[in-house]
């Protein structure tokens, strides 16, 4: 069970990614640039898992939710 207060760093290893400042400093440089109208979860850079665990973290006001927003803000 994870107790601690999400970071960027731990969602990215959460999804699997680089998690390093400079990796995922990269990541959101690539991908950056969502159309307004898109939920990040429905991005098409995702896999099927990560774009469920987006989602269902931000459905359920996860403790992942407030990282997930600050990463949504990131790449639109």
């Amino acid at each position: 069970m994870f107790t601690e207060q999400p970071t960027m760093s731990s969602l990215f290893e959460q999804l699997g990614l680089a998690s390093s400042d400079e990796a995922i400093e990269s990541f959101i440089e690539t991908h950056k640039g969502l159309n307004k109208s898109q939920h990040i979860f429905e991005a098409p850079f995702w896999s099927e898992s990560q774009a469920d665990f987006l989602k269902t973290a931000i459905e359920d006001d996860a403790d992942w939710a407030e990282i997930i927003d600050q990463l949504n803000v990131r790449l639109h």
